[in-house]
């Protein structure tokens, strides 16, 4: 079958690997441009509080892991290409509904509680089956975010429009409704409308075919299941049935008749029918068990015969024996657990001693200053030595006049009678004066001494502070050198618990005892705790070694070449069988190609070079049908892997504490 892929071109190509692989051959003519647009700003915030994304196309997937790191949310995806599409960009738990839209709520329905939180939509600008307004009945509430634009073609595509005027097209797919609307607008506009006569239309559903129907196909089929396998599955029957068969492609076009709207000629006679080919399909089951049998029979006598010759670890795998790995060394847990005990008890007891006797001194200096401090009042004015003060100055100033003992009025009247009492008035007046002076001189020594006094307290105040701040300082630079010293001493035994579990994986033995030892030293430590919960899992029973995994590899390649079967045919079947008893492969770093054989000999060679992670990712390109084989081993790989790269993480994290304390 010529089939016209009018997807865009990502998709497009495919799809027409997938053709190509079924025997057909593709014209690729993408109608649309894919364009990925920036999220907006609240897109971020949305997708963390998000429950579950829901994905309607291939392109969704792809425009999700342009507009954010985040692969962790659990994805809904319409289909199985959009959900190995989301697989592929390292989404890791993605479902598929296998369907359409309709298929894809429903699967919401059945597996999403509406309270757990909200739903995002990742979609192009159109959408056939509008989410939000499909699932809010059921209590959902749902986000679009449009991630990508398909923007039409403004022409047929020069591939197309060559394949449709040459008629040389058995099939068109069509894999949604829009892509439909735009191959009926373009051919009309070029002026091929009529060359689709002979063309049967393939669409991924009936609302896909419902533009093309003003167009004259010569049949128009919609897939039973809106995938694209089922699209498929509906050329190869198209194929099988025959509907173009081996006919020779023209450079004529052929003519329309009367009845059709775009009709330009005269109709004319049709071309005459091909003749028939009749195509002869290999030996038959019985040719292809002689076969099978003769080759086998052959290769086993030259395997027995060449046995002397091949190299001596060769040999031992043929016989099926293999040396087992050497014995770890006991592992001395009583050992890291003494010493790490004892290092991190001994810095803590001097420490605790040291600080509780410098507290203790600095609490009794401090107690003391302020008793004394209480004490001694401070020297404030005395409004009486103000007073008095006062009194006397006012004294001195006085007029040695009798006037100034009496009102002004009656002094001058009694003055010549009490002379004698004016003298003794003076006199009296003086007397005062002088002990005034007398209790001001020995007030202003009373002060002079205090005044004294409270500098002298505010000296011994201030040495005292600056010896309390001194102490303070000393006893916090005493705690940064004992932290330091705790600090370095718990590095040391995160590096000595690490190098022992790095031995336990090579010996491929438990190892949850020194996992226990980094207990007490995770408390307060997120990231130490994250690297013990990783390696958890695994703990009670070990990991397999890489020297296990090795030699478990030869009899896992042997199953996994025998799985790799063309088809379902008997011949193939048996076929199978012989190389799973013969077990001939080639071996060798070097071994070029995609075939099983190929990869699984660079997978070998990988083990055997001590790089685990590269045989596992050879493994895991192997095909589908060799998953039943690889399956155990690939578990067993990828808990190897984990844990070392757990270990490998711890051990890097002790060397950065270690530096830090340092």
């Amino acid at each position: 079958m010529r089939v016209l892929i009018t997807r865009p071109e990502r998709e497009a190509t495919a799809l027409a690997t997938a053709l190509i692989e079924r025997g057909h051959t593709p014209v690729i003519a993408p109608l649309f441009r894919l364009e990925i647009l920036r999220p907006p700003p609240d897109f971020a915030a949305a997708l963390a509080s998000c429950q579950t994304v829901l994905l309607t196309s291939a392109n969704g997937a792809r425009a999700l892991a342009e507009a954010n790191e985040q692969r962790g949310k659990p994805i809904l995806a319409v289909g199985d290409t959009t959900a190995s599409t989301a697989e592929g960009l390292g989404f890791a738990a993605v479902v598929s509904a296998a369907g359409d839209g309709e298929a894809l709520a429903a699967l919401v329905r059945r597996g999403l509680d509406p309270k757990k939180g909200a739903l995002i939509h990742i979609s192009g600008v159109d959408v056939a089956l509008d989410l939000a307004q499909t699932l809010a009945p059921d209590g959902f509430e749902v986000h679009r975010f449009v991630l990508y634009d398909a923007r039409e073609e403004g022409a047929l595509p020069e591939s197309a429009r060559a394949a449709l005027a040459a008629r040389a097209l058995d099939a068109a797919t069509f894999f949604s409704s829009r892509a439909a609307t735009i191959f009926a607008k373009l051919a009309g506009e070029a002026g091929l409308a009529d060359a689709v006569r002979d063309v049967t239309a393939v669409a991924i559903s009936p609302a896909a075919l419902e533009p093309l129907s003003a167009l004259p196909f010569k049949a128009t089929v919609a897939a039973a299941r809106p995938t694209r396998q089922a699209v498929l599955d509906e050329i190869d029957r198209l194929a099988e049935a025959g509907v173009q068969g081996a006919q020779t492609m023209s450079d004529t076009p052929s003519p329309a008749p009367e009845s059709s709207p775009w009709a330009s000629t005269p109709p004319a006679s049709p071309p005459p029918s091909p003749p028939q080919v009749a195509i002869r399909r290999g030996l038959g089951v019985f040719g292809a068990f002689v076969t099978g049998v003769f080759a086998a029979v052959l290769v086993l006598a030259g395997a027995v015969i060449s046995l002397p010759f091949w190299p001596e670890e060769i040999r031992v795998l043929w016989r099926g024996e293999a040396s087992a790995p050497a014995p770890a060394p006991p592992i001395d847990l009583q050992a890291v657990r003494a010493d790490a005990t004892i290092v991190a008890n001994a810095a803590v007891d001097a420490a605790r001693r040291d600080l509780t006797a410098r507290l203790d001194e600095l609490d009794k200096r401090v107690g003391a200053a302020t008793a004394a401090a209480a004490e001694r009042p401070a020297a404030t004015p005395d409004p009486a030595i103000a007073e008095l003060r006062g009194k006397i100055t006012a004294l001195e100033n006085r007029p040695a006049a009798p006037a100034a003992s009496g009102p002004a009025p009656a002094a001058p009247q009694a003055a010549p009678a009490a002379s004698g009492d004016t003298d003794k008035d003076i006199a009296a007046l003086r007397l005062e004066i002088a002990t005034l002076r007398s209790a001001l001189q020995t007030l202003d020594q009373a002060m002079s001494g205090q005044k004294d006094e409270t500098a002298r307290q505010r000296e011994h105040g201030k040495a005292l502070a600056d010896a309390v701040d001194k102490a303070r300082a000393e006893a916090s630079a005493m705690g940064a050198g004992e932290k330091k010293a705790l600090g370095a001493a718990r590095a040391s035994a995160v590096i000595g618990v690490a190098a022992r579990l790095s031995s336990a994986l090579e010996a491929g033995a438990p190892y949850a005892s020194e996992l226990g030892l980094l207990a007490p030293l995770a408390e307060g430590d997120a990231k130490l705790g994250e690297i013990i919960t990783s390696l958890q899992p695994h703990a009670a029973a070990g990991v397999a070694s890489r020297v296990a995994l090795s030699a478990s590899f030869p009899a896992v390649a042997k199953a996994a070449l025998a799985d790799d079967l063309a088809d379902d045919s008997f011949g193939e079947r048996l076929l199978g069988k012989i190389k799973g008893l013969v077990s001939l492969r080639r071996v060798g770093a070097d071994v070029p190609g995609d075939a099983v054989d190929a990869k699984l000999a660079r997978a070998e060679a990988a083990l055997e070079a001590g790089d685990v992670a590269k045989a596992v990712d050879l493994m895991k390109s192997l095909p589908p049908q060799t998953a039943k084989a690889t399956s155990a081993w690939l578990a067993r790989a990828e808990a190897h892997l984990a844990a070392k790269r757990a270990v490998d993480q711890l051990a890097s994290y002790a060397v950065t504490l270690l530096g830090a304390a340092r």
